[in-house]
């Protein structure tokens, strides 16, 4: 059985003006990017339109992507990421989180048998959903990054454009910001680690 294409191997095809590698390649990582821009972005209409800008971007004559500087999928969250930034200038702040819907970035664990535990759960991931949507920008996208979507340090330090150092150190500040306001949403028990909760709940 022949082993699936790499992200590098279909780049060079599409680049090569090939269809059907740009369409593997939108299959493989359009999930991730989506969900990394609906959760920065709290919009899902925004982050249909960031994933296809992404996409749209490859494409192009232009394209910056270098695979000595780091893989495609950091080049794609970079882009990604950029064009979130540019969101934001725009509306001099933060698009609005609804915290009434906007959960296709949690997968909610469903349990027929067990209604009541069901219940717990999908409070759980909500207010997981809400504390990582508060947290400030530069912390919620390394927690959406390594955490959600288990970007690795390396290949998130290119996607946000800092050092390793620094992912790490954002990291860990916002899972502390993570776990207090978790701390403080509880009414009593004992708590899984916020981030250990991020990657339960997606």
């Amino acid at each position: 059985m022949k082993p699936p294409e790499s992200d590098h191997q279909l780049f060079e095809r599409l680049r090569a003006g090939q269809e059907q590698a740009f369409l593997a390649l939108y299959q493989k990582r359009q999930p991730a990017l989506y969900r990394f821009a609906l959760q920065m972005s709290g919009s899902a209409s925004v982050a249909e339109d960031i994933t296809q800008d992404v996409f749209m971007a490859l494409v192009r004559d232009e394209c910056g992507y270098d695979p000595s500087r780091g893989s495609l999928a950091a080049y794609l969250f970079g882009i990604a990421r950029k064009l979130l930034l540019r969101q934001y200038e725009r509306r001099r702040s933060d698009v609005p989180v609804d915290t009434g819907g906007g959960e296709a970035g949690f997968a909610e664990l469903v349990d027929d048998a067990d209604p009541l535990a069901d219940l717990t759960t999908r409070e759980r991931v909500e207010a997981l959903r809400r504390a990582v949507a508060s947290l400030p920008r530069r912390y919620r996208e390394v927690v959406v990054l390594c955490d959600l979507e288990e970007v690795d340090y390396a290949e998130a330090a290119v996607a946000l454009g800092c050092p390793i150092g620094t992912v790490r150190s954002r990291l860990h500040r916002a899972r502390s910001m993570l776990a207090v306001k978790l701390r403080d949403e509880r009414h009593g028990g004992a708590s899984v680690p916020a981030w250990k909760a991020a990657r339960c709940a997606i």
